[in-house]
C-alpha cells in the first residue's frame, strides 16, 4: 500500500460516516412522530415516500436547479422537524398540536414560566440553548440535504435501481397494509404534516372572521343598569378559579377517594355554617394550561380557544361578568391576581376597580415554585384588604387560586388566619417541601402532588368561607381547565367542576331550574355546560323575574 492510498483511507472513512449521518438525519427527520408517545423503535422502522420522490427528483435535475432543491428542501425539512417538537411539547402540556399561526404568543409565557421557576438566568441560559439549537438543526439538516444531492448523482445509476426497488416496495407495502408494531412501513408522514399545517394556517386566518362574527353578537349588550344582576344587589359575590381543578381530580381512581373527602368534609363543614351549595361541570376551551382563555370564556360568553380570539376579546368591550357588575355601580368590584407580576392592562377590560397583584398583596415569604403567593395568604389579603373593611359597599370579586399550578411542588401548609403574617413563616413550611425536579422524575409522584396541591386550594376556600363568609356572601368557585396529560393520561376530557355556595336560601332557589347536584361535589350524571354557556344563563338567572 501507498503512502498515498494510506492517507486517503481515512479521507475515505470520514466521508462515509459523514453521508451516513446526513442519511440517518434525514431519515428521523422524515419519520419523527409529533406526540412523545409515538417516540419509540418502530416509528423509524418505515419507508419514507417524501425519500425516494426527493431521490427521484434530484437525479432529473440540472445541476443549478438541483442546488436550490436541496437547499430549500433541507431547510423545510429543517422547518418541520421543529414543529414535530414543538407539537410533542404542546401535546405533552396543552393535550393539543402547536398552532403556527396563534400560538407564538405563548412562548413569552413560557419563558416567564421559566424565570418564575428557575430564576431569570436559568431561564435566559434555556433561551439562548434553544436558540442555538434551532439554528443548529436547520444548519445541519441543509449540509445534510446537499450532501446527499451529491452521493445520488455520484451513484446515479445505483440511486436509480434504489430508488425503483424502494418504490415499488412502497406501493406494495401501502396496497396490503403491511405494519411494524402497528405502525404502517409506508410513510407519508412529512406530506401529511405539510398539508395539516396549510390547512392550520387557513383555519387560523378564516377563524378571525368567524369570530368577529360571533362576538357581534351580545343578549345584554343593552341591557339597563338597573336590570342587571338584580337578584343579587346587597351581596358579597366571589368568583374564585382554583387553577388545574379538573374533573380527573374527583373521577381518577388514583385520587377520586382522597379529593372526594375533602370535598365531602366541606360540604358537611359549610352545611353547619348554614351555607348550601350547588354543583355541576363546565367543559373548558382549553386544557393543560392557557388559564387566561378559560377566565375569559367563563366572563364573556363567547369560546376562547386561542390567543388571537383572547386579543380581539380583550381589545373591545364585552360585556363581561365582572363588568356587568361595575356597570350597575351597586358593587366595587376588584380582582385577586397572586399570579400575575407585571402589568395587567386587562384589568381595565374585565371592569375591576382595583387588582391586587403579587407586588401589592402584601407577601413577603418565598415562592413556591412557580406560584407567588399561597392560596391561603391570598385569601387572608383579600380579607385585610377588602372584605374585612367596616362600612364598605358589597364586593364582586374575581380571585385566583394558583397554589394547584403545575409542578405541584413544595405544597404550601394550612395554617392559623391569624399566624400568616407577612408571609414569612413559609420559608419553614417551604423548606419542609418537596423538590419539584424530584418529584417530576416520576409520573406517579406528580399525580400525588397533584392531588395534594388541590386539596390545599380546597381546604383554603372553604376554611376562608366557613371562618368569614355570612348571610351575604355568595361564592361561585371552579376549575379554568384539566392538568396536563401526565396527570390525566388523555382521559376526562375537558370537564371542570363548579359550585355556587349561599347561605341565603333566595340564592340559590334562582338557579333550582339549573338541575344542579348539591354538595361541593358533582356526581358523574351532574350536568356538563360549555363554559361560555355560563354568563348568560348567570345573568338570565339573577335578573329581574
Amino acid at each position: 500500500m501507498s503512502i498515498g492510498t494510506s492517507r486517503q483511507l481515512p479521507r475515505v472513512a470520514a466521508s462515509r460516516v459523514g453521508t451516513g449521518l446526513a442519511a440517518v438525519l434525514v431519515v428521523v427527520a422524515l419519520l419523527l412522530p409529533d406526540r412523545l408517545e409515538r417516540l419509540s423503535p418502530g416509528a423509524f422502522a418505515r419507508l419514507p415516500v417524501e425519500a425516494i420522490c426527493g431521490a427521484a427528483l434530484l437525479l432529473v435535475l440540472r445541476p443549478r436547479a438541483r442546488r436550490v432543491v436541496a437547499v430549500l428542501a433541507g431547510v423545510v425539512l429543517g422547518l418541520l422537524t421543529l414543529l414535530n417538537v414543538l407539537d410533542m411539547g404542546f401535546h405533552s402540556v396543552l393535550a393539543r398540536p402547536f398552532d403556527p399561526v396563534l400560538d407564538w404568543i405563548l412562548f413569552d409565557d413560557a419563558e416567564a414560566f421559566l424565570s418564575d421557576s428557575i430564576g431569570p438566568a436559568g431561564a435566559i441560559g434555556a433561551v439562548v440553548g434553544a436558540g442555538v439549537l434551532v439554528v443548529a438543526l436547520l444548519v445541519a439538516m441543509v449540509l445534510s440535504v446537499v450532501r446527499l444531492s451529491h452521493v445520488v448523482v455520484r451513484h446515479s445509476a445505483v440511486t436509480t435501481r434504489t430508488t425503483l426497488v424502494a418504490g415499488t416496495v412502497w406501493v406494495l407495502c401501502a396496497a396490503l397494509g403491511v405494519q411494524v408494531s402497528g405502525t404502517a412501513v409506508a410513510s407519508g408522514s412529512t406530506a401529511d404534516t405539510v398539508r395539516s399545517r396549510v390547512q392550520q394556517v387557513r383555519a387560523g386566518v378564516a377563524d378571525r372572521e368567524a369570530f368577529a362574527e360571533e362576538s357581534a353578537v351580545d343578549a345584554f349588550r343593552g341591557t339597563p343598569a338597573d336590570r342587571l344582576l338584580t337578584g343579587l344587589r346587597g351581596k358579597d359575590v366571589l368568583f374564585v378559579f382554583i387553577e388545574s381543578y379538573g374533573r380527573n381530580a374527583i373521577e381518577d381512581p388514583d385520587m377520586a377517594s382522597d379529593v372526594g373527602a375533602v370535598l365531602a368534609d366541606g360540604s358537611r363543614r359549610l352545611g353547619a355554617a348554614g351555607f348550601s351549595s350547588r354543583s355541576a361541570f363546565l367543559t373548558s376551551p382549553t386544557t393543560g394550561g392557557g388559564s387566561w382563555l378559560a377566565h375569559s370564556t367563563f366572563a364573556s360568553g363567547l369560546w376562547i380557544d386561542n390567543q388571537q380570539r383572547y386579543r380581539d376579546l380583550t381589545s373591545g368591550d364585552r360585556l363581561t361578568l365582572t363588568s356587568a357588575f361595575r356597570r350597575t355601580e351597586a358593587w366595587r368590584t376588584v380582582g385577586i391576581m397572586p399570579g400575575v407580576t407585571r402589568a395587567w392592562p386587562e384589568g381595565r377590560f374585565y371592569g375591576l376597580d382595583n387588582v391586587y397583584d403579587s407586588r401589592n398583596l402584601g407577601y413577603r415569604g418565598p415562592k413556591f415554585s412557580w406560584t407567588p403567593v399561597p392560596d391561603q395568604y391570598s385569601l387572608a389579603a383579600f380579607e385585610r384588604l377588602e372584605h374585612g373593611r367596616p362600612a364598605r359597599d358589597p364586593l364582586m370579586a374575581e380571585i385566583i387560586l394558583t397554589s394547584s399550578h403545575n409542578p405541584w411542588a413544595p405544597i404550601p401548609a394550612m395554617l392559623g388566619w391569624d399566624e400568616m403574617g407577612d408571609g414569612s413563616v413559609y420559608e419553614s413550611v417551604k423548606k419542609a417541601g418537596e423538590d419539584p425536579t424530584d418529584v417530576w422524575q416520576d409520573p406517579a409522584r406528580v399525580r400525588t402532588a397533584y392531588r395534594r396541591a388541590i386539596e390545599y386550594s380546597l381546604n383554603s376556600l372553604v376554611s376562608y368561607v366557613e371562618r368569614y363568609g355570612d348571610d351575604d356572601t355568595v361564592v361561585v368557585f371552579l376549575g379554568d381547565h384539566q392538568p396536563v396529560p401526565t396527570v390525566t393520561r388523555d382521559r376526562y376530557g375537558r370537564d371542570v367542576p363548579v359550585t355556587i355556595v349561599a347561605r341565603d336560601p333566595a340564592v340559590l332557589d334562582r338557579i333550582s331550574g339549573w338541575g344542579w347536584q348539591d354538595g361541593l361535589k358533582p356526581g358523574p350524571d351532574a350536568p356538563v355546560w360549555r363554559m361560555d354557556a355560563f354568563r348568560d344563563r348567570f345573568l338570565t338567572a339573577y335578573g329581574p323575574r
